[in-house]
């Protein structure tokens, strides 16, 4: 029998017990706290129980999520757990504002997107101070302009009570996590990572796999006249002293060339003005020659086609690049050209091959760009047993994307099994619970551990799992696969130091007095099953049998024996000063 959460405010045997999330929902109900699971490891289990206590206790809370689709999902999930009677809507774009306000009124729970709530804060249809609490999903939003952001800054100031955010990722760097912590006004940080012994069994397992894939000569051939273009823009700064870097131009290389220039300018060096034209001109190809070789034929023509559109496309510069001779001869070779990259052969190799072995397997195929998810989409419907369903993000644009109802539809139709294949953009990374997607595929690398963590839990949720990521050779993408793995690795050290230094203390279990849990043998408190929990995955270390033999321990000899002050820093006296 699967133990379950006893409470007034949840539906009975709908919410698995597992002792993590029980310290995480104690550890929310004390104070602000940003919780970070790895992705399909009951987030939202944890919101939902925590929802269950401030409403039974007479409160009322606000869910924020940055997309529709995820609105929606929240709704479904928690109409399935919270008990009867509880009032749970749903606000968005869509709901006009006369509509709103009688919502907020009425409503116990409201899901809402994060613009919806900031703009209802600031009209004046709902009070912060009247909230016990604001769920913030995928919190590593909450920077910068965004609406996420913004929203629990108005939480905050004007009265708002504690603050749930949750995220699978907040950031590689301690800098961003403070800075999320601060803006948030997070008090404790409850983090568990895969390899947690409470958790990682509850985790079905995952296998990566890098599949390096050789760019076709006919895109070598259409990137050349641009990397020329490109050298003699920076043969030029590296005569000047400005571009420092050997062998291929980078990135990276550009980058603080561009930092030079902007310095000369400063102090007055006018010939820097050229330069700087030169820099951005170079760093425009840089992207474009990375669209060819890294992704293909329709991210090249979307490139291309934003640029065109952009604002900056009024600019003099900007002009000038469309205008060339090499950019309009591209532009004609790449309407011609259907999409020829060897990465979409090797993805209609891997779906062919999975549905082969395993026809009822669900696939899903992440790309950066929407001609790119086009051109795998019309790749793969030839393919016996394949059912691709296409997923993007809105757009006004004729080409379009899908409607938010579009979407929600779409995402309905994989889950049925109408298809059983999506291919997303962006858009489809974050929070979506997809049931026994069995294989995702990376269309390239992102060198972001965020977009990465969040591409790769869309995966493994109910089984086992691939995740094949496809590398360009002598592209980005080898950069990008490697950044991606050193800031997932600095991403979780980053949040224990940030966590270390918050002003926790230990977990108060009182708070979950209103709690038991179900099992087979009974009903039990809290407090006892997470300790019978923690016994059933404690790591039993082997035990050494007594043999009755002598065993001659070595000597060592005294001479050759550091002292201990070797090992230590110089003014260290103790651990304290370690």
């Amino acid at each position: 029998m699967l133990a379950t959460v006893v409470h007034p405010g949840l539906k009975g045997s709908t919410v698995e017990a597992r002792a993590y999330q029980l310290e995480g929902v104690a550890e929310a109900l004390e104070c602000s706290t940003l919780l970070v699971y790895p992705t399909a490891a009951g987030k939202t289990a944890v919101s939902a129980m925590v929802l269950s206590e401030v409403i039974t206790n007479g409160g009322k809370a606000v869910m924020i999520a940055p997309t529709v689709g995820l609105v929606e999902q929240h709704k479904g999930t928690l109409k399935d757990w919270l008990a009867e009677g509880i009032s749970i809507s749903t606000l968005t774009g869509s709901t006009t504002a006369d509509k709103r306000g009688p919502v907020w009124n009425s409503s116990t729970v409201v899901i809402a997107t994060p613009q919806v709530f900031h703009n209802d804060i600031l009209s004046g249809l709902i009070d912060p101070s009247s909230l016990e609490i604001l769920i913030v999903d995928e919190a590593h939003h909450s920077v910068g302009s965004h609406a996420m952001g913004k929203s629990c800054d108005e939480f905050i100031i004007r009265g708002g009570n504690k603050i749930l955010a949750m995220t699978a990722s907040p950031g590689y760097s301690k800098s961003h996590v403070e800075a999320l912590c601060r803006r948030l006004g997070i008090n404790r940080i409850h983090i568990r990572s895969s390899t947690d012994s409470g958790l990682k069994r509850y985790l079905s397992d995952l296998e990566l796999i890098e599949v390096r894939v050789e760019v076709p000569e006919e895109l070598v051939e259409l990137a050349s006249p641009l990397k020329q273009w490109q050298e003699g823009l920076i043969d030029t700064e590296r005569r000047l002293g400005r571009y420092v870097h050997g062998g291929k131009v980078t990135y990276v290389g550009l980058s603080g060339a561009m930092e030079r220039a902007r310095g000369a300018i400063s102090r007055g060096d006018g010939t820097a003005f050229a330069s700087v034209s030169r820099l951005a001109l170079a760093l425009t190809l840089n992207h474009l020659i990375n669209h060819i070789l890294s992704q293909g034929v329709g991210a090249a023509r979307e490139f291309l086609r934003r640029k065109s559109s952009d604002a900056s496309s009024s600019k003099k510069s900007t002009r000038a690049f469309l205008t060339d001779n090499r950019v309009t001869d591209l532009r004609n070779k790449l309407d011609e050209l259907d999409e020829v990259h060897t990465k979409i052969g090797t993805v209609r190799r891997l779906v062919s091959e999975r549905l082969r072995r395993s026809p009822e397997s669900k696939i899903i195929i992440f790309a950066n760009f929407r001609d790119t998810v086009a051109s795998i989409h019309r790749a793969l419907e030839g393919i016996e047993g394949a059912s691709p369903l296409r997923f993007v993000g809105q757009s006004k644009k004729p080409e379009g994307g899908l409607t938010s109802k579009e979407q929600i539809q779409t995402i309905s139709d994989f889950r049925l099994g109408a298809g059983n294949i999506l291919v997303a953009t962006s858009v489809g990374e974050e929070g979506l619970d997809i049931p026994s997607a069995d294989l995702v595929i990376f269309y390239e690398p992102v060198g972001s551990e965020t977009r990465t963590i969040q591409r790769r839990g869309r995966t493994g949720r109910r089984r086992q799992g691939d995740v094949v990521v496809l590398i360009a050779e002598g592209t980005r993408d080898e950069a990008a696969a490697v950044a991606s793995h050193r800031r997932e690795a600095a991403m979780m050290k980053s949040i224990n130091a940030v966590r270390r230094a918050l002003t926790g203390g230990p977990i108060n279990y009182s708070l979950l007095g209103p709690f038991s849990v179900q099992n087979i043998d009974g009903e039990i408190d809290v407090e006892s099953f997470i300790k019978n929990e923690r016994e059933a995955s404690k790591h039993e270390f082997p035990q050494f049998e007594e043999t009755g033999s002598n065993v001659v321990m070595p000597v060592i000899d005294q001479e050759k024996t550091a002292r201990p002050a070797a090992y230590r820093p110089s003014g260290q006296s103790g651990l304290d000063d370690f």
